[in-house]
């Protein structure tokens, strides 16, 4: 069974991706630069790229967590230009 899920904010060329648009999969990933969780995440998405080549383009999202890092949302602003 395949299961489409679609994003309310359709992914763009104007998102941080890895991997060709084309790919059978996209993974979308929102995270906080300075999160642990989502560092160690970083694992475990690379072992997927590995694993699945071009196959799957890997989109990364950024989703500051003001309410533990309340000026995290400048760089997150600073990284995107």
């Amino acid at each position: 069974m395949t299961q489409r899920t679609h994003l309310a904010v359709p992914v763009s060329e104007r998102d941080h991706h890895q991997g060709p648009a084309t790919a059978a999969v996209t993974l979308v990933q929102y995270g906080d630069y300075e999160c642990p969780y989502t560092r160690l995440s970083t694992t475990i998405v690379r072992a997927i790229q590995q694993q699945l080549g071009n196959q799957l383009r890997f989109v990364f999202r950024n989703f500051p967590l003001t309410d533990i890092h309340p000026l995290r949302w400048l760089l997150g602003t600073s990284v995107r230009k």
